[in-house]
């Protein structure tokens, strides 16, 4: 990535006043455990974490912490063992609930999408599903979608077998945003892309974030992902969130996890960018 691609992006302008809480996610003393007696075992103990409305917050951790179970949790498909879950003012587990998808998107890892369903068909999905709107208006707000992901309207009509893993991560991107939601969550929404495909699709998030406004919450490891996109990382070890901070502040946080996935040669690199173009903001500013 370039310089001005690794700039972190400030949270989105907010949609009017009062429209959306300030704080869009709030959870409370979660713990999730999994198994009884013996063979119990405990992802999250007292897991706290807030995520203000406008604003790219990353998930990291190492594997087994739970970043995407607390995913599902958010979106409701889950419920914590114990503590609570407010997405948008209520509880979590309403998200289940008829209009779900007009409050949150969902972006897979693996895409999701129906294998025996077109392109349009898939974006297209959750509208139909409701059946309020006639078909011609569905298929004109899900080409919509389609182009604001980056697509053309000829790669409507195909299957998702014929598309490679970009247009895969796309479509599944457009279907994710078909109902205008404020949530957007992203699960390594760059992997499996080579560096080329991350970073244009990096771009593209970050102009869907400032054009509409969104609040995301994004879980990667992919460390050029991260210092592009996030306002704020939340670092989950020891069955919690041990820091939560933009990203320059967090990689000065003492934590064996951290000085391995930050400070190794991987996350030295990936931060290189970012530094240059503050000390050269730093030096126009002086």
């Amino acid at each position: 990535m370039s310089t001005t691609e690794t700039t972190p992006v400030t949270p989105a302008s907010p949609p009017p006043e009062g429209s959306l809480p300030p704080v869009v996610v709030d959870v409370e003393n979660l713990s999730t455990v999994f198994g009884k007696g013996a063979s119990a075992f405990t992802v999250h103990k007292d897991l706290n974490l807030t995520v203000r409305r406008g604003e790219v917050l990353s998930l990291v951790g190492g594997s087994g912490t739970g970043k995407t179970v607390l995913l599902h949790h958010i979106l409701g498909l889950t419920t914590p063992t114990t503590g609570t879950v407010t997405v948008l003012g209520r509880p979590a587990k309403e998200l289940t609930g008829e209009g779900a998808a007009t409050r949150v998107g969902m972006l897979f890892q693996q895409g999701a999408l129906f294998s025996a369903f077109s392109v349009i068909e898939n974006i297209a999905f959750a509208l139909n599903e409701q059946g309020t709107l006639p078909k011609s208006v569905i298929q004109e707000a899900a080409m919509v979608k389609l182009q604001m992901a980056g697509l053309k309207p000829e790669v409507a009509t195909r299957m998702p077998a014929d598309l490679s893993g970009g247009m895969i991560k796309r479509v599944a991107l457009a279907r994710a945003l078909m109902m205008d939601p404020p949530l957007l969550l992203l699960d390594e929404p760059t992997a499996g892309l080579d560096p080329a495909g991350s970073d244009e699709f990096c771009d593209l998030l970050r102009d869907l974030h400032n054009s509409l406004g969104l609040t995301v919450i994004m879980v990667t490891h992919d460390l050029d992902t991260l210092f592009a996109l996030s306002s704020r990382v939340a670092v989950l070890a020891d069955k919690r969130v041990i820091v939560d901070a933009p990203p320059h502040e967090v990689v000065h946080f003492d934590h064996p996890f951290i000085r391995h996935f930050f400070l190794g040669d991987r996350g030295r690199r990936a931060m290189a960018p970012v530094a240059s173009a503050s000390a050269e903001s730093s030096n126009k500013e002086n």
